[in-house]
């Protein structure tokens, strides 16, 4: 039989009363070199600094925490209802996230909620396990802000709220998708169709006011009977998508990638081409259509980017720098061939 036995700890690293017993000097002169903080002399500096490059020293996180009432780990809120593997935008902003909190010694803890449940954020909140808090999603009424606001924990929302007093970073969702749906009313279309997923989104609700402005914006009548929202399981999404059908609807512009799949999937099955007989455009561009014939006509957004700056305006909060109480990301619309205009 096998034996195996953790060797985890066998590699000693060099500590602060390694380097002090080397140097012959006390380990509070090694924190003040190391800190930059306190009287000392410059070549007494400078040769700690010298002997722990040549050495690899760390500073241990955890006592580097204590010492500044710190644990040097935030949070990271995501919906329990996401799936990561037809979400890319999780896979992408958790990336960003996770490299901006590495670069200043954090860590980044994944919790899950739900709308009816917040209880493993609570626990974490009791347990004093984190410095701060990213919210990716937000909700009309979200539990998960209250109970952060109660505790007077620092968080920041990476989407859109109402409430300024939150901080938010989020991509500029409503200009794009007005710019969008402008282009095509430009172009002539005017029976333009819209598969949305739950009115208790934030950013779908932001997307569709960025629908209705371009409308408004073009003095051209909106058409409701064409507009499909909550469109959450694929027997929604098909009636949607019969729906427009029978009203000869020109295009059918999806709310994100995961409902413009579905929405493809059915048209395929119909023996509709697109764009001839009709247009399909997506509010969200991923790796998810990347393979699609035609290409599909969408909205970029630098996800990666929105998750190291959402993480960026956190930690610059939780030191006690002045932050942006509101900040967009800019977009591109990409034309490809799935429409004509």
């Amino acid at each position: 039989m096998e034996v195996f036995r953790n060797e985890g700890m066998a590699n000693h690293k060099i500590t602060i009363s390694d380097v002090a017993e080397a140097l012959n000097v006390s380990k509070t002169t090694v924190s003040r070199a190391i800190s930059g903080k306190g009287r000392i002399g410059e070549d007494t500096r400078q040769r700690v600094l010298d002997y722990i490059a040549a050495n690899d020293y760390k500073p241990n996180v955890i006592a580097k925490g204590l010492a500044q009432k710190k644990t040097y780990n935030i949070a990271l809120v995501i919906p329990g209802d996401c799936n990561l593997a037809d979400m890319p935008f999780f896979q992408n902003s958790m990336q960003g996230i996770c490299e901006e909190a590495s670069a200043h010694d954090y860590d980044v803890m994944l919790v899950t909620t739900s709308a009816n449940s917040s209880a493993n954020l609570e626990r974490m909140i009791a347990n004093n396990k984190m410095d701060g808090v990213i919210l990716s999603r937000s909700m009309i009424e979200d539990r998960n802000v209250y109970l952060l606001k109660e505790h007077n924990i620092p968080f920041v929302l990476m989407g859109t709220s109402g409430d300024k007093n939150i901080l938010q970073v989020d991509n500029d969702h409503k200009s794009g998708c007005r710019e969008m749906i402008s282009r095509m009313l430009d172009s002539g279309l005017r029976k333009i169709g819209l598969i949305g997923g739950s009115k208790n989104y934030v950013v779908n609700r932001t997307r569709m006011r960025g629908y209705q402005e371009a409308f408004a914006r073009a003095r051209q009548e909106l058409d409701e009977t064409l507009v499909f929202e909550d469109c959450d399981s694929p027997a929604r999404i098909q009636d949607a998508v019969d729906c427009l059908i029978r009203a000869r609807a020109e295009c059918i512009v999806c709310m994100d990638d995961v409902v413009c799949l579905s929405v493809l999937q059915i048209l395929v099955k119909k023996d509709i081409d697109v764009p001839q007989q009709i247009q399909v455009a997506s509010f969200y561009d991923s790796a998810l259509l990347k393979n699609n014939k035609p290409a599909i006509t969408s909205l970029g957004f630098d996800d990666k980017a929105l998750g190291a700056l959402t993480c960026k305006t956190l930690l610059d909060y939780i030191g006690g720098k002045e932050v942006q109480g509101k900040t967009r990301v800019d977009y591109e619309l990409v034309t490809r061939a799935s429409t004509l205009f």
